[in-house]
């Protein structure tokens, strides 16, 4: 691949911050596919996103303030509700007509769904479709935690490293899988019209850490990972009564820097309230060391003046995922018959 691994992904949900992070009578400013927007609540304590510019004379919202619902410029005093329609113009004589078409400002659709608030990323698209739920999120019997990164990679490259098996050998390694212990196990690769997977059949048990804490007596283990349109990498483990999942939704900020939310659900033999202060700092160091490696391949890409990639078929969801985005960006849809590939490799 040469192409640079960098996509715009139209009428898609995005996460822009945690419910908890926006308050009301807050203007939180945050940027989503590299254009700058402005979040508030109105005085119904709804979540809404505009373009961070007034369309009077150019200053950011981000710099007003929340007024009686509405997002006051700072410079001249115009505010504008949550649709971005023009309610104050200050100094206006009375009578005068305040909300014209040219002093509205854009706005994202926006929705709230298990403590995060989505954006579109399209101004005026109202998605026909709510955001994907994070699997087993607050489900009675499973023990959830949440955590919140920001990555210098490209979506691409973001979603490729969670889905991404060979390297937790050696990045990780001790924790997932060793370079030692080497298990061939069969891989089936499919794509869908909205989604792409990899199911390993076959898969012993991890002998790293992770894998111990999910069946201490060994086991085969039934492992998918899986890329949903538009943003969402999971990986999911399941032996017996045990079960592990990790979502992870992908907010492209910048070309090269993407938000990344992730929620950690699982269902152990150990009671989750003993198991989750493990969990989350091996969870919190794994998440650095990706974080750690996907800054380097970016500065070194950027040392040499752009992208280059080759590939192996151990590689198995990277392409599907970019034939998936490219598609999403030039809003086409994906194959009518499913893809199916089947290979070996050592894990």
């Amino acid at each position: 691949m040469h192409a640079p691994s960098v996509v715009k992904l139209p009428d898609a949900w995005f996460i822009a911050c945690t419910s908890e992070a926006l308050k009301p009578k807050q203007v939180l400013p945050f940027t989503l596919q590299g254009v700058p927007l402005v979040a508030f609540r109105d005085s119904d304590g709804r979540a809404h996103a505009l373009l961070d510019r007034c369309p009077h004379r150019n200053a950011p919202l981000s710099l007003g303030a929340v007024v009686n619902g509405q997002l006051q410029c700072r410079y001249h005093g115009w505010c504008f509700d949550g649709a971005g329609e023009c309610q104050a113009v200050p100094g206006l004589v009375q009578g005068a007509s305040i909300s014209l078409p040219s002093r509205r400002a854009e706005a994202f659709a926006t929705c709230e769904q298990e403590g995060y608030v989505w954006v579109c990323s399209t101004a005026g698209s109202q998605p026909t479709h709510r955001p994907r739920a994070f699997p087993h999120y607050r489900e009675p019997g499973y023990t959830s935690l949440r955590r919140t990164y920001l990555v210098k990679a490209s979506l691409l490259m973001a979603l490729e490293n969670t889905l991404d098996v060979p390297h937790t050998a050696f990045l990780h390694g001790g924790l997932f899988r060793t370079a030692k212990k080497k298990n061939a196990v069969e891989v089936v690769v499919r794509r869908f019209q909205d989604r792409a997977e990899a199911e390993f059949i076959g898969e012993p048990r991890p002998e790293g850490l992770v894998g111990k804490l999910l069946s201490p007596s060994g086991g085969v283990v039934q492992h998918v990972d899986s890329f949903f349109l538009p943003s969402t990498a999971q990986v999911e483990y399941r032996l017996g009564d045990s079960y592990l999942c990790t979502t992870s939704v992908m907010t492209p900020v910048e070309d090269f820097l993407t938000r990344v939310d992730a929620v950690i659900c699982f269902k152990l033999p150990l009671p989750g309230i003993l198991v989750k202060p493990f969990v989350a700092p091996v969870g919190e160091h794994i998440f650095s060391q990706d974080a750690r490696i996907l800054a380097a391949q970016t500065e070194t890409m950027q040392r040499f003046g752009g992208e280059k990639w080759t590939s192996s078929e151990l590689d198995v969801l990277g392409a599907q995922i970019w034939k998936l985005l490219k598609q999403a960006e030039a809003k086409q849809s994906g194959p009518a018959e499913p893809y199916e590939h089947r290979l070996k490799m050592m894990t």
